[in-house]
């Protein structure tokens, strides 16, 4: 089915056809988009007595209303022993009930708790497959929300749903008793039942609305505050904590405004709703006085009215709450299965090509590239992602072509912008080339599947992320089944057997979230040593000694070093005195190559490289 055709349907106002419909099913089932029924289907039988039990619950709640009023009738007549004895059937229906609701609890968290995991688990494992555009074009919160959030409300809605309705279908018995005792007091009732409906049905419309913007703010603010959390350390470095202070107080600020401006809408809306129910409410109340004092009406029918004087109001409130549940579900469902949408969150592409024995030869041919730009509409509705238009930014590289020999050593230098990071998320696929081909050992890197690609091919970044965890664990998540030979092997090539020695609990030394307690030469060397113990084919370095101190620096230079010969090793350099040993460097330019050789050819050829490394040496 065509893209298109599915984005026209999706953005259609009104409601889709038949075959329409068939179209988006269709469309879901050849990307495997799942829905809740495939999150609930190996539940049915807690569903069941969910149901059966919230059925017991309502019919007893019916039950207990119409015997107590029987039981005051009883008492005016003057029949106290029968009155009694109704009476203690009442206790113990109440007694089933809360029972009943025990059971119901009970049943709820046997099978809420395990939907709710196995959406959190599929939606996390999700965004591993999600392309790196995917991520440059949302924000934290929008994957924090429906990952952790999302799942939770969602799964408590439809449980709420469930009461409500067993609830809705209380207030509707008893009405119908209602009209059946009386048709005049009922004619009231349908009539408040019908004014009150009428303000629930707009304050509905209002929320719906609400809502999704609500969420769309709300994920600014979540993203937000993760990203002050995670970066506090440079916030306070840089002197930021004001200027982000003035920034989050407009972003909390727009965000309770508007959850101000919805509460008041749906308050007063409510209150007029109430008001309504309550003159209904005193109309019916009066006549069934009237008729009582007439001999029109029996005490214990009269007593059922009184009891249930607002029963048209509870209808059309709980036919209301019945539509907010409705709508947060539809909310809910549509932002955590809209993750498993590749035409809204885009996900990594691979092949189907096993590479055996990969020898680690790398070959771009023509290769070109530029990022992709958002522009939005005019309009910043809700819309506007619909409506936003997708373009490309000027070509960051362009007819780029390049071989990189196995078991070599090389970098790619420059200055920044020139290309350098960009042909190292080609290289690793985390994009894709928008012309000419990647090749690893002469196979275009598409047509490899996921296990060769990540399997052969290691990246240590400038900031390599530390689980909150032992030094041991970190190493044993690179591979579970590691020998202690060989984390001993990969500690000692990459630098780290010193440091580790000096610690009072060694390889055991918990280094905490992000590896808070260990210098930035440490966790990189850290991450030097899951590479190793990956035994990858190719290893990449992604700026790794920029930020490190001259002694971290020379660590990390002896760690990559100690490599050399055993893998494809590319580096982006930012400090070339740390690659006067490398093989061969690209020398970049505005995304082109525009020298290459040894350290000392280029030194000796090329002044620009000359005086770049005098610059940095001055």
């Amino acid at each position: 089915m065509v893209k298109k055709d599915i984005e026209n349907i999706e953005n259609k106002k009104k409601k889709p056809t038949r075959e329409e419909k068939k179209q988006l099913k269709q469309y879901k089932k050849e990307n495997n988009i799942p829905s809740i029924w495939d999150y609930f289907k190996d539940y049915k039988a807690y569903i069941f007595w969910y149901i059966f039990f919230t059925i017991v619950v309502m019919l007893i709640g019916v039950a207990v209303t119409l015997l107590f009023a029987e039981v005051i009738s009883l008492i005016i007549d003057g029949f106290y022993t029968k009155a009694v004895i109704l009476s203690a059937i009442i206790l113990g229906l109440y007694i089933i009930e809360r029972l009943s609701y025990i059971l119901l609890n009970v049943i709820y968290m046997k099978f809420s708790t395990k939907v709710v995991a196995r959406l959190n688990n599929d939606l996390s494992y999700q965004a591993f497959k999600f392309s790196a555009s995917t991520y440059a074009n949302n924000s934290t919160g929008t994957f924090v929300q429906r990952i952790v959030t999302d799942p939770n409300r969602l799964v408590g809605q439809l449980a709420s749903f469930v009461d409500m309705v067993g609830n809705l279908l209380y207030q509707l018995i008893i009405c119908i008793y209602i009209f059946v005792i009386n048709y005049i007091v009922g004619l009231i009732l349908l009539g408040g039942v019908v004014v009150c409906f009428v303000f629930d049905r707009f304050r509905l419309k209002l929320r719906r609305k609400n809502i999704k913007i609500a969420n769309k703010k709300y994920d600014k603010v979540n993203s937000l505050t993760t990203e002050i959390i995670k970066s506090e350390r440079d916030i306070k470095s840089l002197g930021l904590e004001d200027k982000l202070r003035y920034t989050t107080e407009n972003y909390y600020n727009e965000y309770n405004k508007f959850q101000y401006k919805s509460s008041i809408q749906q308050t007063s809306i409510t209150q007029f709703r109430n008001i309504a129910n309550r003159v209904f409410g005193m109309a019916m109340l009066i006549v069934a006085i009237i008729m009582l004092e007439k001999g029109l009406l029996v005490y214990a029918s009269f007593m059922i009215i009184y009891s249930n004087r607002g029963s048209f109001g509870s209808l059309s409130m709980l036919t209301g709450m019945l539509g907010d549940i409705v709508s947060d579900v539809k909310v809910y469902s549509d932002r955590i299965f809209e993750m498993f949408d590749p035409k809204k969150f885009p996900v990594e592409k691979f092949g189907s090509f096993a590479l055996e024995n990969v020898k680690g030869k790398i070959e771009f041919k023509n290769v070109s590239y530029a990022y992709i730009d958002k522009l939005l509409a005019k309009d910043e509705l809700d819309s506007a992602e619909e409506n936003s238009e997708i373009v490309k930014r000027d070509k960051v590289l362009e007819n780029l072509s390049f071989v990189i020999e196995p078991n070599t050593t090389v970098a790619f230098v420059g200055k920044s912008g020139s290309g350098k990071s960009t042909i190292l998320s080609l290289m690793s696929k985390m994009y894709e080339v928008d012309e000419g081909e990647v090749l690893i050992d002469d196979v275009n890197i598409n047509d490899l599947n996921k296990e060769s690609l990540r399997k052969n091919i290691s990246l240590v970044n400038q900031f390599p992320y530390i689980f909150d965890m032992s030094i041991l664990d970190n190493l044993l998540m690179a591979k579970k089944d590691a020998t202690e030979e060989e984390i001993n092997d990969a500690i000692e090539k990459a630098d780290l057997k010193g440091f580790i020695d000096g610690l009072k609990e060694g390889i055991n030394t918990v280094v905490g979230e992000s590896g808070i307690k260990l210098s930035g030469g440490q966790r990189q060397r850290l991450a030097i040593a899951r590479a190793l113990l990956r035994k990858s084919s190719i290893i990449i370095f992604d700026e790794s000694t920029s930020s490190l101190d001259n002694i971290a620096q020379e660590h990390i230079k002896n760690s990559i070093d100690n490599l050399k010969g055993s893998s494809t090793i590319v580096i982006v350099a930012h400090r070339l005195s740390t690659i006067k040993n490398v093989d061969k460097i690209f020398f970049l330019d505005e995304g082109k190559i525009i020298d290459s050789g040894t350290f000392d050819e280029l030194f000796e050829n090329n002044e620009r490289f000359n005086h770049m490394f005098l610059a940095e040496n001055i």
